[in-house]
């Protein structure tokens, strides 16, 4: 009960006291019998004993447990609800492993400065950084942030078939997108990414993706995803960065570069995420030209479909995807080589449409599963 209610409750209550009490007085009267009536200072008690009460109702009163059950879910409810953004930096100074950290953010920022062409650690890289892909240091909303990586990992992936940890995952970054080579994962180098990876999961429940986590999802075109019409995109919106060549623009030490290479020797590979069209669309609608953001996109989606496509049929470096997928079934729609369990093509596997594709798997888990169901 609020204070206003009880205060009503309780005055019309002393409202009817002091009806009763003269309705008694005169009754007594009319019958010559004697009245006593109620003492002088019972008003001023009861009114302070009403004011008491409702004082005391205002006090914070202990949760019962369905009570903290349900203010607890809707908390939960609320946070899964809430876009995703990175802990504070300034959190930094309170922690024991701060230059480890900065160690980590330097890494994903800067790699090329240490693992680049002309690294001071080693030269191993293509010269991108981890950030041209997860980028402002893998910490901006569908952005390819690393919220998600801590709470999930260790986890099983089809790619490889095996329970993969976080260095793995590093190191499959390391191979892939900047087309280089693994680090030890006892490194300084590989436990400052993963101790940075591990504070940026901070408050991050084990087994959650929050919003905004890794990349936005577009949905499917009814249509194979168009290079020449990607082309023109690319022209109209990306050139002015990073060259009509896709070949990226240098830093000014050379060491690095300002806008990456998209295609050519120094570009990803073709076993790196972005070489499938789905996970690189996204990326571009929610993030690309510069600016953009998953709430305020430059892009249609399907320029940003068309432009991966134009992007990805470019020449790049090859990878050896051999050990890759050991289970064919258990390939993405849009991993663009085979062999495949579903009898589509490697084109269209790899531009389009898909929808064709998602149906026929899902016919075919449907009948899997009634003929489990019947033995």
């Amino acid at each position: 009960m609020t204070l206003f209610a009880l205060l009503l409750v309780s005055g019309l209550l002393l409202y009817i006291v002091r009806v009763l009490e003269k309705a008694h007085g005169a009754l007594a009267h009319a019958k010559g019998i004697p009245h006593q009536p109620l003492p002088a200072f019972f008003y001023p008690v009861a009114i302070s004993l009403v004011m008491i009460a409702a004082w005391w109702s205002t006090l914070d009163q202990p949760e019962s447990s369905s009570d903290k059950e349900t203010t607890g879910t809707a908390m939960l409810e609320e946070k899964k609800d809430s876009l995703w953004h990175a802990p504070d930096t300034a959190d930094w100074q309170q922690l024991s492993n701060v230059e480890q950290l900065r160690y980590g953010r330097d890494l994903i920022a800067n790699t090329s400065h240490y693992l680049g062409p002309k690294g001071t650690v080693a030269a191993i890289t293509n010269g991108m950084n981890c950030q041209n892909c997860h980028l402002e240091a893998g910490t901006k909303p569908f952005g390819n942030n690393y919220s998600a990586v801590y709470s999930t990992y260790p986890k099983f992936r089809e790619r490889s078939g095996a329970i993969e940890s976080i260095p793995k995952r590093v190191n499959d970054c390391l191979e892939r997108s900047l087309n280089g080579k693994a680090i030890d994962t006892s490194s300084t180098e590989m436990q400052a990414i993963v101790a940075y990876i591990r504070w940026l999961g901070t408050g991050v429940e084990p087994q959650v993706k929050p919003k905004g986590s890794g990349l936005q999802e577009l949905a499917f075109l009814d249509r194979a995803a168009d290079p020449a019409k990607g082309a023109l995109a690319y022209s109209a919106k990306c050139q002015s960065c990073h060259g009509s060549e896709g070949k990226g623009v240098l830093n000014a030490a050379a060491s690095g570069y300002t806008y990456p290479p998209l295609w050519g020797d120094h570009s990803y590979n073709s076993g790196a995420g972005h070489f499938r069209l789905s996970r690189f669309a996204g990326y571009i609608h929610a993030n690309m030209p510069l600016g953009a953001t998953h709430n305020n996109p430059q892009l249609s989606e399907e320029e940003a479909w068309d432009l991966a496509a134009f992007i990805n049929s470019q020449p790049r470096p090859k990878k050896d995807l051999r050990k890759d997928w050991p289970n064919p079934a258990g390939k993405p729609i849009d991993h663009p080589f085979g062999p495949y369990s579903d009898g589509f093509s490697e084109e269209q596997h790899k531009y389009g449409p898909f929808g064709p594709i998602k149906k026929a798997r899902s016919t075919q888990q449907a009948a899997k599963g009634k003929t489990l169901a019947s033995r």
